[in-house]
């Protein structure tokens, strides 16, 4: 059995779940739109340039989570996932997931997004096996803060490398299908790398070293 890896914003989505969720507090008017919706582009334009700081992001993206309690969130995420998720779902996309299901593979959803967003929408898919980034939770609230390595560019290696050895796996045979240029330290881990709705820059280099290039739009 060989690991079937998905990036998730942009690749198995149409959009991305981080810039979604943002849009959808300040719609609901759980924050200022204007200035979180400014912040939130700044950080996105800088991860499409690969050069986000992926620390400073987090520090902005998961204060939300520190200033509500447990019971309000997960409410919030509930219409978030009805509102903003599942439109954006691409049918490709499952039909790869379960492509990949019936040759005997193992789904596995790697992302940089945080667990809290992200746990529901592997859910929508039927992946059981999700590496996040982790929102640091303790004494019954989230802290804001990160608790690990964030899977984000070359964290994405280490943290699949933890999760194939706590598993008992290894990535034989393995596939990734990602869009990010962000994501070829990763692609180039695998055996079969594969470029998902590329931007332009993982689109050279997957011609370049001859890397499939598909469609799930």
């Amino acid at each position: 059995m060989a690991l079937a890896i998905f990036d998730l914003d942009n690749t198995l989505i149409a959009g991305d779940s981080d810039v979604l969720w943002g849009q959808f507090l300040g719609e609901h008017g759980h924050v200022d739109y204007t200035s979180h919706e400014r912040e939130n582009q700044r950080h996105f334009a800088a991860y499409k340039a690969g050069g986000l700081d992926i620390m400073a992001f987090l520090r902005f993206q998961l204060r939300i989570l520190s200033e509500h309690d447990v019971g309000t969130l997960h409410r919030w995420r509930e219409a978030f996932v009805e509102e903003k998720i599942k439109p954006v779902v691409l049918p490709r996309a499952r039909a790869l997931i379960e492509k990949h299901r019936a040759a005997g593979d193992i789904p596995v959803i790697i992302t940089a997004t945080n667990r809290f967003i992200t746990a529901p929408i592997a859910e929508l898919f039927g992946i059981e096996h999700l590496i996040a980034t982790e929102p640091e939770f303790r004494d019954g609230r989230y802290t804001g803060d990160v608790s690990g390595i964030p899977s984000y560019a070359a964290g994405k290696v280490t943290r699949m490398r933890e999760w194939a050895q706590v598993n008992g796996r290894d990535m034989s045979g393995s596939w990734f299908y990602s869009d990010s240029h962000n994501d070829l330290p990763l692609l180039r881990e695998v055996s079969h790398p594969v470029a998902v709705d590329p931007d332009p820059r993982l689109e050279t280099e997957a011609r370049r070293l001859g890397w499939p290039i598909i469609s799930l739009r």
